[in-house]
């Protein structure tokens, strides 16, 4: 109708609530009774905001409230047809503001030109292999990339959308699959991480479930051989980003890969997969050089296409566009077949003696321990090595295991100097509203760890 459509995460603390809403100028807001305690503690602060809208029906209001529309009420004396507007398909669409940890989040605005396009790139059999059969859970929130566009896929290939509620533990995870008979499933790895362990509890299988999406942050590989081994389904790395609205790369399954032996099939969906018809991709090093495509060569990952963005929204910052490319933050490969693979986020990725250490890497080593439930490493200062790896483990419940235990697990599958020089366990790790780990307050916390 030419309106934008502008998600916010309501886990954000009420201040990240207020800026967003304020820099987006945003009037109208659609809310949920569950979160009108969160509106109603910042509205005041709201500058731009013209009505709250609560959706509900007229039972469900709150008593007393004239402040509030009932959605309900607001469409009851609308026809039931609507005159589309004819819109220039570069009109905006919808917004979403980054996740970042430091410094304000950023607008990332999305045209209907570049939402069409974006949701075009992922019905095909190299990308998400979305059809009119294909029944869709996405796990992932509106505010996280407009759920990874898979409400407009689902709308443009008549696919059936599954929406999930509040609950994403693994029990309701699974009666909504089971119910719903997914076959997609569309998620970050700790959410499927609590999936497979409600499953091996109860000793169920996934029956309808074809390819599980694993986004945000990479899959280890012991959840890769799981989904396969116990559930025959494939694990699909995919990897983006909000500026990226948000699909780049797909690792799918192509007759290649199923092909191959399965153990160096697994090794090979740890990549993050091949660009979709569209994006590009390059490598360059600190001085802007372009790097190989070898596999072996990593540098500064940059991406440009359609649906990718060229600025934020009342931002004048260019620093993350390079000569008409977007500087993604990541650390990567390309190999000679255009396959990518995050080596690690820039900010994430350990210099210890002039040598880098991926953090993403030891994690998802550290995960295929029996007793480990979920791995963070983080980069402390050391006062020989500049900066050594820091461990963090939560073990599963009701199993255990020592720091000798972990590292000698890890050591098998590692150079010695990427060897972490101490393994903590912990009773859980902080996310980001997005699932993805956030290290920011680990590195505060552990700064002095090994400094002694």
């Amino acid at each position: 109708m030419g309106a934008v459509l502008h998600t916010i995460n309501p886990r954000l603390f009420p201040e990240q609530v207020i800026w967003i809403a304020n820099h987006a100028e945003d009037r109208f807001l659609f809310v949920d009774l569950t979160f009108l305690p969160l509106v109603d503690a910042v509205r005041s602060q709201l500058t731009s905001v013209e009505k709250v809208i609560v959706l509900a029906d007229k039972a469900a209001m709150p008593a007393g409230r004239d402040d509030l529309v009932c959605y309900e009420d607001l469409l009851a004396p609308e026809a039931g047809s609507f005159a589309w507007p004819a819109l220039d398909e570069r009109t905006a669409a919808s917004m979403c503001y980054t996740s970042g940890t430091t410094g304000h989040p950023k607008g990332v605005l999305y045209t209907h030109r570049s939402t069409v396009l974006h949701a075009l790139g992922t019905l095909h059999s190299g990308a998400l292999d979305i059809g009119r059969d294909s029944v869709i859970l996405p796990v992932v929130p509106m505010f996280h990339v407009n759920a990874w566009g898979t409400p407009y896929s689902a709308a443009m290939s008549g696919a059936k959308l599954v929406l999930p509620g509040a609950g994403m533990d693994g029990k309701n995870l699974h009666e909504l699959i089971d119910g719903e008979q997914a076959t997609l499933l569309l998620g970050v790895p700790t959410v499927w991480l609590g999936l497979l362990n409600y499953l091996d509890s109860i000793s169920a299988k996934m029956d309808s479930v074809q390819h599980v999406v694993v986004g945000g942050s990479a899959a280890p590989l012991a959840m890769i051989r799981a989904f396969d081994e116990k559930h025959d389904a494939f694990l699909i790395h995919a990897w983006g980003m909000t500026e990226m609205s948000p699909l780049g790369t797909v690792n799918g399954p192509t007759r290649e890969l199923l092909a191959l032996p399965k153990e160096e099939r697994y090794k090979r969906q740890l990549k993050q997969g091949r660009p979709v018809y569209g994006v590009e991709l390059k490598i360059i090093d600190d001085d802007g050089k372009e790097l190989p495509r070898d596999g072996k060569a990593y540098g500064r990952l940059l991406v440009r296409g359609p649906w990718i963005t060229s600025g934020y929204y009342r931002n004048d910052d260019r620093s993350a566009f390079v000569d008409g490319w977007f500087d993604t933050g990541d650390v990567a490969t390309l190999d000679e077949i255009n396959t990518m693979q995050i080596v690690d986020r820039r900010k994430d990725v350990i210099k210890s003696g002039g040598e880098w250490i991926s953090s993403i890497d030891l994690e998802n080593i550290a995960v295929g321990h029996p007793a480990v439930k979920e791995a963070c490493v983080i980069g402390v200062p050391h006062p020989k090595w500049d900066e050594r790896p820091l461990l963090l483990i939560v073990l599963k419940e009701g199993a255990s295991a020592t720091k000798e235990d972990v590292l000698a697990y890890v050591g098998q599958h590692i150079a010695k100097f990427w060897t972490p020089d101490d393994v903590i366990f912990v009773a859980d790790l902080p996310h980001t509203a997005t699932g993805k780990l956030h290290k920011v307050p680990l590195r505060e916390q552990y700064a002095n760890h090994l400094m002694g």
